[in-house]
């Protein structure tokens, strides 16, 4: 089985209020980020939580997701909220689908896609590329959790990738939507739903 873990333990600095409750159409930014992942095939969805935690997990309230809380969240590094959720994961999930709780412009059919290339190729990584630059969601294979584990600071996950660029599966997409996440207000209102 896979499950994805949603990345939403950040403080929103940049942003100036918790990005993940900015409204998105008729939703959140969260709520979109849960309802594509849905879309997309996953039905195990692990959301980490750290800043505006109780705003996040009331915003949650009536979505098919298991809630986990980052105390280290205030760090600001995103590999303590990943590590968070690798940890959290039950013994039946196979693999894990990265993504970021503040992307709500990604698509159901990338998500589809990158569980399709994983399971076809049986890969330990699979990433999402647009024009070569590397994307979200992408998916962990078990048998490389341990060593994203036992990584410790100041190691990112792109250094993680960087590590094992020899097993990463690639899927080249059509849409940058896999790169666009939101930061900041200027972000949210050039990339929010008109």
């Amino acid at each position: 089985m896979i499950a994805a873990i949603v990345l939403a333990a950040g403080q929103s600095t940049r942003m100036g209020s918790p990005k993940m409750l900015l409204s998105w159409g008729k939703r959140t930014v969260i709520g979109q980020v849960i309802s594509v992942l849905i879309a997309g095939g996953i039905k195990e969805i692990l959301v980490v939580t750290g800043g505006a935690r109780k705003e996040v997990e009331s915003a949650l309230q009536g979505y098919p997701v298991h809630l986990v809380h980052n105390p280290n969240y205030a760090c600001g590094e995103m590999l303590s909220t990943f590590q968070t959720g690798l940890s959290a994961l039950g013994e039946k999930v196979t693999a894990a689908l990265i993504t970021l709780g503040d992307q709500p412009g990604i698509e159901a059919t990338v998500v589809h896609s990158v569980i399709q290339v994983y399971q076809t190729n049986h890969a330990s990584i699979v990433v999402p590329s647009y024009k070569m630059r590397r994307g979200h969601p992408w998916i962990l294979d078990r048998e490389l959790w341990s060593n994203a584990l036992e990584l410790k600071k100041p190691a990112t996950l792109r250094d993680f990738l960087n590590q094992y660029t020899n097993l990463i599966n690639y899927l080249p997409v059509k849409t940058d939507s896999i790169l666009l996440d939101l930061d900041t207000p200027e972000d949210y209102a050039w990339l929010r739903p008109k």
